[in-house]
């Protein structure tokens, strides 16, 4: 709830610390006082538009800050300010501040973290519902209505949205799984060929290394053919240098043992001829590798370019060409298999769909009967606040399937129609400033619900109003009151005796410097207030009388 409202600089208001506690409170003052101010301000902080018109006259800027405390806090508050990452500890007041420069920019904070004003409105709902003359929120938006009638219901709204989700699910999962198999059937032809080509020529991994290797030493063996030819004289033939070494050494080794030199040469004879020979050995592997055989070279060629015609077209490296055509295997499967699945995900989705269809149905049910009575219990309200010819009807409509969601299958909407024989049409559009008001209060009543905000102002709900249907008006916000905060805007005597706070709201000037002035009353001011708004600008013992006579009632 608001527990207190500080205020500077705000157009007739220069400085306003109030404090505010549970149950009624009620603000009166002579018109034009300065009570709009009050709510403008106490917008601002809720994320209204910074008017610079609201920055008091000469000064550079103004402030408003605004308290919140809670017993647990509301969930809507707590998600809204974990998703702006403000941190708030538990048990922690929830402090508004923003400031607005006279050149009309602004600034806000909660808890002294900067934030933006996105928030503020997105806390707004849950923190304030304000009912005025021109209210086009709360109760007179149908968006929440369902809601409310659900509450009023006691009804499993929560079965209703997980069914939903279910039901989603199970489609999304179908449409999917149709889409895939569709494109896949569409493609089956392509997919058939590409598989046919791939297995034709029955890639292997590494393959095009190899075979590149393989290429690249035939073309340098063509490059090399006459230098080999001629390596070849070295050891092909009796005259070649090499046979010839080997016939020297069959020589020396007959006459070594006669001189050591002789020895020596041997020796030195033999190891060029064992390495002459490692020389012939590799020359002779080198050349069979570097044999250019012009048709294994086209036959390598023609393989490899094949291979890697079939990379480009499939977007993949050569050796990736095997998952290619386990991949493409694998869709074809799936297009034999789709059908089978597609089966079950049907009945998975027929099922998903015949749950939601009886939640939805047991939902409407709920909603139905609900509407039924919260329409006798509006009408028991409407007489004695003096709407006795208006009546109230809850609509339950059922929407088309396109149109079901997550909160079931239906429209809901109160309507009212003011006059006997007139057509039922939407609060907003058929009652007026004061009529709103007090039907927004019968529902209130009739539903027994604070709004779903933590604090409630009503703005001059007694309009228009007096006597036995102001008592009627009192009696109720006193009531709504009872378990939380509500704070009411009033000129009538009768409310303001039901408050258990009470605020005058006064207005005053000295020279040319009008300020607007807040004060909490104790029991005599209260007493002289509510006198004062009984008999008018002078206040006479009989309206002191009938004031004590309001006070001793409540």
């Amino acid at each position: 709830m608001l527990t207190t409202l500080s205020i500077r600089n705000i157009v007739l208001i220069d400085a306003l610390d109030l404090e505010f506690g549970r149950g009624l409170g009620v603000l009166t003052g002579e018109t034009g006082a300065g009570k709009s101010i009050l709510l403008d301000a106490l917008g601002l902080v809720l994320g209204a538009r910074a008017e610079s018109a609201l920055v008091r006259s000469g000064e550079e800027q103004a402030s408003v800050t605004a308290t919140f405390e809670f017993a647990a806090m509301p969930s809507a508050i707590a998600e809204a300010l974990n998703e702006a990452e403000v941190e708030l500890e538990p048990g922690e007041p929830l402090i508004i501040r923003r400031r607005l420069k006279a050149d009309g920019g602004s600034k806000a904070w909660v808890n002294d973290q900067p934030v933006g004003v996105a928030l503020l409105r997105q806390l707004a709902g849950a923190l304030v519902e304000l009912h005025g003359q021109h209210d086009d929120r709360g109760l007179v938006n149908p968006r929440g209505h369902r809601v409310l009638l659900d509450r009023f219901a006691d009804a499993d709204a929560a079965r209703v949205s997980a069914a939903w989700d279910a039901w989603r699910h199970a489609r999304d999962a179908l449409a999917e799984a149709r889409a895939g198999i569709e494109q896949a059937k569409a493609d089956q032809d392509l997919l058939l060929a590409h598989l046919s080509e791939l297995t034709n020529i029955e890639p292997e991994v590494g393959e095009e290394t190899t075979l590149a290797g393989a290429r690249s030493d035939m073309q340098k063996g063509e490059k090399l053919q006459g230098d080999l030819e001629e390596l070849r004289l070295v050891w092909d033939g009796s005259d070649a240098p090499l046979a010839r070494l080997r016939s020297a050494a069959r020589k020396l080794d007959r006459i070594a043992p006669e001189h050591a030199l002789l020895a020596e040469a041997l020796a030195a004879l033999d190891r060029a001829v064992i390495e002459a020979g490692e020389a012939e050995e590799k020359l002779e592997v080198a050349a069979q590798a570097l044999t250019h055989d012009p048709l294994e070279l086209d036959r390598i060629e023609t393989r490899l370019f094949e291979l890697r015609a079939l990379a480009r077209k499939h977007d993949c490296q050569v050796d990736d060409l095997p998952e290619v055509m386990r991949s493409l295997r694998a869709r074809l499967d799936a297009i034999e298999q789709g059908d089978a699945d597609l089966a079950d995900l049907e009945k998975a989705e027929a099922a998903a769909g015949e749950s939601y269809r009886k939640a939805a149905e047991a939902l409407h049910a709920a909603r139905v009967k609900a509407g039924a009575k919260l329409d006798k219990a509006v009408a028991a309200e409407l007489v004695p606040l003096k709407l006795d010819a208006a009546r109230f009807r809850t609509s339950v409509a059922q929407l088309p399937e396109d149109r079901w969601g997550a909160s079931g299958m239906d429209a809901v909407e109160f309507l009212i129609a003011t006059n006997p024989g007139a057509d039922f049409a939407p609060l907003g559009k058929i009652a007026s400033g004061g009529e709103l008001s007090r039907f927004i209060l019968a529902l209130k009543v009739a539903l027994a619900e604070q709004g779903g905000a933590a604090t409630v102002i009503f703005d001059e709900i007694d309009r228009g109003v007096g006597g036995a249907v102001a008592s009627a008006i009192g009696e109720r916000l006193a009531r709504l009151a009872s378990d939380g905060q509500l704070l009411a805007v009033t000129h009538s005597p009768q409310v303001a005796a039901r408050g258990s706070t009470h605020y005058l709201i006064a207005k005053s000037s000295s020279g040319t410097v009008t300020k607007t002035s807040v004060a909490r009353l104790d029991e005599g001011g209260r007493q002289e207030e509510i006198a004062r708004m009984l008999s008018g600008a002078e206040v006479t013992p009989e309206a002191r009388a009938q004031a004590d006579r309001l006070l001793e009632g409540v």
